[in-house]
């Protein structure tokens, strides 16, 4: 720092000082922001560590809750099997019901006996009816080789319509099955008078309803169309006749009316048919109101179109139809050529025809009453599968009440099951409570070292931001300084000249410095305690310290070599820098505003850590009072649908529970409800999958899981559609009880149990009321039905069964 001119002048250099002094500043400005860092993260863990200790507080509270709700399970199972065994233990008051189930036996021989004799009545009439049906059909093969015209046209539509070909050869087989009038397809019954008029008849008649079978019935129409169609998959057409026959039906106009116009007949005329046949082409096709005419009618056509009341007719070789307009009144008019006849060309006797027709006839009636006896006769043998059927109920009923203590012990059996379950999956608070206790412990060791840390970056941060402002402050006296000196520099420059005399006496001056100098190294070893030969510390020993504390040593001196003689006046000059001082604005103000303005922050971080931290801990109670309502209502109800639920099983000698299942108690999304089911005394309670049990036990325990919530909802009705498709029968009869019981109560709702199919000889009550829906493409439309026919021939038909 201090360096001799030639001149023998002392230089001050301070530039090193300096820049010492501000890298010092800058240091101490990043040690800070690194302790404040530091500081932050260590606030960090330390939250991070607060809520680790309260999510282990509230797992234990869960694990507790959990526990009690535990313990209460096995408390109601325990007065369950104590209320089952005081059951058990009345069981040995109850009568002998021995006696009434040989009784049953008894009646049910005798039921059998009669049934026996039934079905060999039903046996004789079997045969009867076979010999009829060899004689009709004797009759059928006769008629057949009676008409070999027929055979052609059969062979004919066998080529075009096979289908329709096997359709005719399964109903010849099978006539007696139906109890109307039955026809093959027209085209094989209408018979052409003249051979000419073929190509009419054919042209007006759409092959489709050529190749149809027209029944008088619509039942027979069903039938028939159940066994080709659907069963032997035929592409057949079939056509029911009108119920009241229009084959009578009069023409609009005579035919005397029509012969200026050239029309000599009607196309009805043309050709003979089966009244069924006639009353459905009159009906359809208006074959009764279609005149034929000639050349005649070909040439005068303009006069023939208007005339108002005609719709269709024929000339010669052309087919016209007329449309009027029913807006216009205007007429449109469309003709088409007749084509050559290919099936009604052949015609055949009728009159022979006719007889084989009324003897086979005869044949249907003998069947008929047949099928009525036979009918009989299976209503008695109903009567008494009926009876049987109900001394078997009743037999059941003796033998479960024979068989009450059995089931009892299987219920208990069951329970304690359940409750063996229940207290192996006992959960040992003790133990978790000693574990939550070491790890709380563990967690406030962990906070005790950030805590210590934490202090210590925040003493840290405290001591550097003091001492960044006394370097500051010091930056600015010496900076002031340093102005002074470059200034004194300039001037002794000046007066280098006038100084070069004095040198020598510097040079003395330099000497008594120097032993002054020594005087105060030797002042300070005493003050600091050191032997007068003891050496300087390692860091004095350095040349920048040692020449630091010269020149402070020097300064010091020259400041008071400056300084007033007397104490007062040294007053005097304290308080005026005192004042000075306080009147500075320069960088010490800012550094003094900027450390309080950090002060200010750090507490207002502390209260918003103080809030964030309580409001934490608010929600978390908020959360934990939440599930409390939530949770506890909701285990309540799965109480009470898993003793329906067990009570609907136990009447099926069965067991079964359903309870609340969480693998984790905070992963709310993960909570479910878990069926157990066993369906053999043999095997422990599983839980319901689709690998455990059989798809009528998935089935039946899921019915009966809908039963048991549905007593819990109110609602004005239920429906169940088709839930016992896929049950075995000993199941699905099981299930259909149980619905039965629970539907007919007086308090339930209404109950729609949809199924296309169900048991036989099923135990229904009154409360009950069955609808058996029809439906098909061949339904009638609901403006045709007529209910007061309906139940006059159901009357009929029972009265003569």
């Amino acid at each position: 720092i201090f360096t001799e001119c030639e001149a023998g002048v002392i230089e001050i250099n301070y530039k090193p000082f300096e820049s010492s002094l501000n890298v010092r500043v800058v240091f101490q400005t990043v040690t800070i922001k690194e302790a404040s860092l530091k500081c932050k993260q260590k606030q960090d863990q330390l939250d991070r560590k607060n809520k680790e200790i309260e999510d282990i507080k509230q797992t234990l509270r869960l694990k507790q809750m959990e526990e009690e709700d535990h313990q209460r399970r096995i408390s109601n199972t325990r007065r369950t099997i104590d209320d089952l065994k005081a059951e058990l233990a009345k069981v040995g008051d109850q009568p002998d019901v021995m006696p009434r189930i040989n009784a049953v036996n008894v009646e049910l021989r005798t039921i059998r006996e009669e049934r026996a004799k039934v079905e060999g009545e039903k046996a004789d009439l079997r045969r009867e009816k076979d010999n009829l049906i060899a004689e009709y059909r004797m009759l059928e093969r006769k008629l057949n080789d009676m008409n070999n015209m027929m055979n052609a046209k059969e062979e004919k539509l066998r080529g075009r319509h096979r289908d329709t070909h096997f359709a005719i050869q399964w109903l010849r087989q099978n006539r007696q099955l139906f109890g109307g009038n039955v026809h093959e397809p027209m085209m094989l019954v209408i018979n052409v008078k003249d051979h000419r008029f073929a190509k009419f008849v054919e042209n007006h008649i759409s092959f489709h309803d050529l190749r149809a079978f027209v029944f008088q019935r619509k039942d027979d129409m069903e039938r028939f169309m159940t066994e080709v169609r659907d069963k032997m998959n035929l592409k057949v057409n079939s056509i029911s006749a009108p119920v009241e026959s229009c084959s009578r039906r009069p023409p609009s106009r005579s035919i005397e009316a029509l012969r200026r116009f050239g029309f000599f007949t009607y196309l009805r005329e043309m050709f003979d048919a089966p009244d069924e046949v006639m009353s459905y082409l009159c009906h359809q096709y208006k074959v009764h109101d279609v005149p034929v005419g000639n050349d005649q009618t070909k040439a005068m056509i303009k006069t023939v179109i208007e005339e108002p009341y005609l719709r269709v007719f024929y000339t010669t070789e052309e087919r016209y139809t007329l449309k009027r307009s029913h807006y216009s009144n205007k007429i449109s008019t469309s003709n088409s050529a007749v084509h050559p006849s290919q099936y009604l060309t052949i015609t055949v006797d009728a009159e022979e025809k006719r007889q084989l027709e009324q003897q086979m006839k005869a044949c249907e009636l003998k069947l008929q009453d047949i099928e009525e006896r036979m009918k009989a006769l299976q209503t008695e043998a109903a009567s008494l599968d009926r009876r049987d059927n109900e001394l078997l109920a009743e037999k059941k009923h003796l033998s479960e009440v024979k068989g009450k203590k059995r089931q009892l012990e299987q219920k208990i059996s069951t329970k304690q099951d359940s409750l063996k379950q229940m207290e192996q999956s006992v959960i040992d608070l003790q133990k978790i409570e000693e574990e939550t206790k070491e790890k709380i412990a563990a967690v406030n060791s962990q906070k005790v070292s950030i805590v210590t840390a934490f202090m210590t970056q925040m003493k840290l941060r405290a001591k550097l931001t003091m001492e960044k402002v006394y370097l500051a402050l010091e930056t600015v006296g010496l900076m002031a300084e340093k102005t002074k000196l470059e200034n004194d520099c300039r001037e002794g420059a000046s007066e280098l000249k006038t100084i070069d005399q004095k040198c020598s006496r510097l040079e003395q001056r330099k000497v008594q410095l120097t032993e002054q100098c020594k005087g105060l190294l030797k002042r300070a070893k005493t003050i600091c305690r050191m032997q007068p030969d003891e050496s300087l510390p390692e860091d004095l020993r350095n040349v920048s310290v040692y020449h630091i504390l010269f020149f402070k040593i020097f300064f010091i001196l020259q400041a008071f070599s400056k300084l007033p003689d007397t104490l007062d006046e040294i007053d005097t000059l304290l308080n005026e820098e005192r004042a000075r001082a306080e009147c500075f604005t320069g960088l010490s103000e800012r550094v003094v505003e900027e450390y309080n303005k950090r002060e200010q922050e750090i507490k207002h971080l502390e209260k918003e850590l103080e809030d964030r931290s309580n409001a934490l801990n608010a929600y978390r109670q908020n959360i934990s009072e939440a599930k409390e309502r939530w949770l506890n209502p909701l285990k309540q109800l799965v109480e009470q649908i898993n003793g329906k639920f067990s009570d609907f099983f136990r009447s099926m000698q069965c067991a079964g529970e359903v309870d609340l299942h969480s693998e984790n108690e905070e992963e709310y999304d993960k909570y479910g409800i878990r069926i157990r089911v066993k369906f053999h005394s043999s095997t422990q309670l599983h839980e319901l999958t689709a690998y455990h049990q059989s798809g009528g036990e998935r089935s039946v325990s899921t019915m009966l899981y809908l039963m048991a919530l549905q007593e819990l909802n109110r609602c004005p009705f239920r429906v169940v559609d088709e839930i016992n498709q896929g049950m075995d029968p000993v199941n699905e009869r099981r299930v259909f009880d149980i619905v039965v019981r629970t539907a007919c109560k007086e308090t339930t709702s209404q109950y729609f149990f949809i199924t296309p199919k169900l048991l036989q000889n099923l135990q229904y009550a009154d409360e009950m009321t069955v609808l058996c829906v029809h439906n098909g493409g061949q339904m009638l439309p609901p403006n045709q039905w007529d209910e007061k026919a309906f139940i006059k021939r159901c009357l009929e038909r029972k009265a003569r069964a």
